[in-house]
C-alpha cells in the first residue's frame, strides 16, 4: 500500500476558493474511482465528492454547488476545486483512490483547509 500525494490546501477567507490536488502516479494499476474526504476536527471523515474512471459524480449535499470534483485519468490526478468556502469548511482534505480491478485502495496523509477571516 502506497500514500497518494495531496497538496493545494492553505488558509483562505469566507467565499474565497482553494484548489486541492492529488497525485496517484505511483500507483502501477489502472484507477476506478477517486475521492475526497475530509475531517474535521472532533468529528468523523466524511466524503465531499468522487468522481468514477467514466467521470460520473458523486458530490455531498453540503458543497453541492460550491465543489468540483474532476480527473485526469491518464495521468492519475484528481482535482477538488473549492469555491464560496465556509468556515465549516474547515478541515483536513483526503484524496482516496481504488484500483479499477482488485480490493486495494490508496489514501494521502491529508492537506490543512481552513477558512476564517
Amino acid at each position: 500500500q502506497v500514500r497518494l500525494v495531496e497538496s493545494g490546501g492553505g488558509l483562505a477567507q469566507p467565499g474565497g476558493s482553494l484548489r486541492l490536488s492529488c497525485a496517484a502516479s505511483r500507483i502501477r494499476f489502472s484507477i476506478g474511482e477517486m475521492g475526497w474526504y475530509r475531517q474535521a476536527p472532533g468529528k468523523e471523515r466524511e466524503l465531499v465528492a468522487r468522481i468514477a474512471h467514466d467521470g460520473r459524480t458523486d458530490v455531498s449535499d453540503s458543497v453541492k454547488g460550491r465543489f468540483t470534483i474532476s480527473r485526469d485519468v491518464a495521468e492519475k490526478k484528481s482535482y477538488l476545486q473549492m469555491n464560496n468556502l465556509r468556515p465549516e469548511d474547515t478541515a483536513v482534505y483526503f484524496c482516496n483512490a481504488r484500483i479499477l480491478f482488485g480490493t486495494a485502495q490508496y489514501w494521502g496523509l491529508g492537506t490543512q483547509v481552513t477558512v476564517s477571516s
